[in-house]
This record gives structure tokens, sequence and C-alpha cells, in this order.
């Protein structure tokens, strides 16, 4: 069960996951192994994160235009 009822921050929750993990690869490579190689990964991940974004707001934008709604329990009526 999904504790949150808005799509929306929900997006939000999982843009937050991806940019601490970004920041940690970076942490992580700036102070530990002392290379480029998490400030890559991150960027990827920033690639990724923006990528997800564009795609769920339009998901989002989408499934407001047909229901007039962004809660999440109505997203299960998308089937049929």
């Amino acid at each position: 069960m999904i504790a949150r009822k808005n799509i929306v921050a929900i997006l939000l929750g999982i843009e937050l996951i991806l940019n601490a993990a970004a920041l940690n690869f970076v942490a992580y490579s700036r102070y530990v192994t002392n290379n480029l190689d998490g400030h890559i990964f991150s960027l990827f991940i920033i690639v990724i994160a923006a990528a997800e974004a564009a795609v769920g707001l339009a998901i989002v934008i989408r499934f407001f235009q047909i229901k007039e709604t962004i809660h999440i329990d109505e997203a299960t009526q998308l089937r049929n």
C-alpha cells in the first residue's frame, strides 16, 4: 500500500531519492577514491532523473485531463 495519495508527491519523492544517490556518488568519489568515476555516475543519474521527470509529468498531465484528479487510487482504473 502506498502511503501517499498524490501522484506529484510520489514523483517528487523519486526525484529526491535519485538526487541523494547522485550526491552519495560524488561524495564517495571525492573523499574515498579521489577520481572522477562518481561524478560521471552522478551525471548519468541526473540525466535519467530529468527524463523520468519529463515522462512522469506528461503521464500525470494526461491522467489529469482524463480523470480530473491526481490521486493514485484512481490510477487503477487505467487498465480498461
